[in-house]
């Protein structure tokens, strides 16, 4: 069934936004945090997780499902769904960011971009076609346009080239979605540029996608000027439909960014951190390798919920990262989307009640300590 989205409620303080997703007979609250599942799993965790976590959507990676196992696989087998055994909405990326991270300038044309296979060097060629086909064989929920996610800083008339073929790009990804069942999204592009981003965004707009995201943020920037970018986007964009932010989770990045009316979040954070030993917590990270938790038998946050503090101790927890056992990782991961879940929820709780500018003054104020400046 095709996943349905609905505006429930507006903050009168800012832009921040309550919504519903219905999907497959539940139903999901936005704002919301969603992990990212680059390989059709997320990293170390079985989907029953995190489900328990409470989690909706997960996001799954195009470029990387395409060169392994294959988009014709994945189809076989009945789509993400039915391969990865998650019964949840997914989500998955279109490659764009790849033409950040793997192409070189000069490897980017008019018909696509030209990728080297990371694995083994192979000679690749993405087109917005051909990201469109690949994720329409995948099965997943919502499909993004193929887009390029520009550098930080790169100059206006670079970004207003890369815009234009953005555009064009994604009205020839629109004409080859043939999914009765999916949702394709738009993705604004504009670098730091006011103008460039209300171009972008209007397009896209009037081109009539199920939903639209927010590209080319947390590639460098300061965060004064991501959240410039996004407000730059969101109030062009419309109400009654769902906005997403690609490639961020830092928590102060959510809080902020729901304020500008961002429905949708991802990022490899919570998974990549719990691999090198770091936890979130009400009073900011900490890191599980340092000695000083050999002996601290309390849990990773006091009054936390999730498996993993309720459990286990720190002690436990550096004893398995000290040896490299996989479950301290997993444990940690647990942890460490619990904790994007719950501040999702309680950001929610806010909206309910106007107060998110207090929250979010509270939480800096309990995560960073006095006198932090965003960087």
């Amino acid at each position: 069934m095709k996943l349905e989205y609905q505006l429930k409620e507006k903050s009168k303080k800012n832009m921040a936004r309550l919504g519903e997703i219905k999907y497959n007979g539940l139903t999901y609250e936005t704002p919301m945090f969603m992990p990212v599942g680059t390989n059709a799993t997320v990293k170390t965790l079985a989907p029953e997780e995190l489900k328990e976590i409470g989690t909706g959507i997960i996001l799954a990676n195009t470029y990387h499902l395409w060169l392994k196992p294959g988009e014709d696989v994945v189809n076989e087998a009945g789509g993400l769904h039915k391969f990865m055994n998650y019964d949840g909405p997914i989500l998955t990326d279109s490659g764009g960011f790849q033409v950040f991270s793997l192409a070189k300038p000069k490897d980017i044309t008019e018909e696509g971009v030209h990728f080297k296979n990371f694995e083994n060097g192979d000679k690749l060629f993405l087109t917005p076609e051909k990201s469109i086909e690949i994720q329409m064989k995948l099965q997943s929920d919502i499909v993004m346009s193929f887009d390029e996610c520009v550098k930080w800083p790169s100059t206006y008339d670079y970004v207003k080239e890369s815009v234009d073929r953005t555009l064009r790009w994604a009205l020839r990804g629109k004409q080859v979605f043939k999914s009765p069942n999916q949702m394709l999204f738009g993705i604004v592009q504009g670098g730091e540029y006011e103008d460039l981003r209300k171009k972008c965004a209007e397009a896209l707009v009037e081109m009539n996608f199920d939903g639209y995201s927010i590209g080319g943020t947390s590639v460098g920037e300061d965060k004064k000027t991501m959240y410039k970018m996004v407000g730059y986007a969101t109030k062009y964009l419309p109400e009654d439909k769902l906005r997403y932010l690609m490639g961020v989770g830092d928590p102060i990045d959510l809080i902020e960014n729901v304020m500008r009316g961002v429905d949708l979040f991802d990022c490899v954070s919570p998974t990549r951190l719990a691999r090198h030993g770091h936890a979130y917590t009400g009073h900011g990270k900490i890191n599980l390798k340092n000695s000083k938790y050999k002996e601290d038998f309390t849990p990773v946050e006091e009054g936390c919920n999730c498996y993993a503090c309720k459990s286990y101790t720190k002690a436990y927890i550096k004893h398995l990262l000290s040896t490299s056992e996989t479950f301290g990782a997993r444990l940690l991961s647990i942890h460490n989307i619990y904790f994007l879940t719950k501040l999702m929820e309680e950001i929610r709780k806010n909206i309910k009640t106007d107060t998110l500018e207090e929250f979010r003054d509270k939480f800096i104020l309990d995560y960073y300590g006095e006198g932090y400046e965003y960087k």
